[in-house]
């Protein structure tokens, strides 16, 4: 699945408006953490913290293990998803605080308010 770049936002708008969450945008320009060494695996994770200057709280990982090593999350802007990841991309419109699941067709969307308390 492929989305436009100029319509991504809509795509955003769409699954915000089905789950009940409120849009908040992640700009192209804006930096998501990503676990780059565990891309292709399943399911894919994110979590949402606030946004806080050039980042829009996204973290990102690929599989079943999380890491709290300083060096698992590198800095990718958004367009990348938007780009080369259009499923997770068209969930980057969660509001801060929104986690997701997401693994071929089954999709979990959920609140955790500790993700607010950075």
């Amino acid at each position: 699945m492929i989305f436009d770049p100029d319509e991504i936002e809509d795509v955003q708008r769409a699954i915000c408006r089905q789950h009940a969450v409120k849009f908040v945008a992640a700009p192209a320009d804006s930096k998501s953490g990503v676990a780059i060494s565990t891309r292709g695996r399943l399911p894919i994770n994110g979590l949402r913290h606030p946004v806080v200057g050039d980042t829009n709280g996204w973290y990102i990982w690929f599989g079943e293990r999380f890491s709290n090593d300083p060096e698992f999350f590198v800095p990718i802007h958004a367009r990348h998803f938007y780009e080369q990841e259009p499923e997770v991309g068209r969930l980057l419109g969660l509001a801060p605080g929104y986690r997701f699941l997401l693994e071929a067709d089954y999709l979990d969307i959920w609140y955790d308010a500790t993700l607010l308390e950075v």
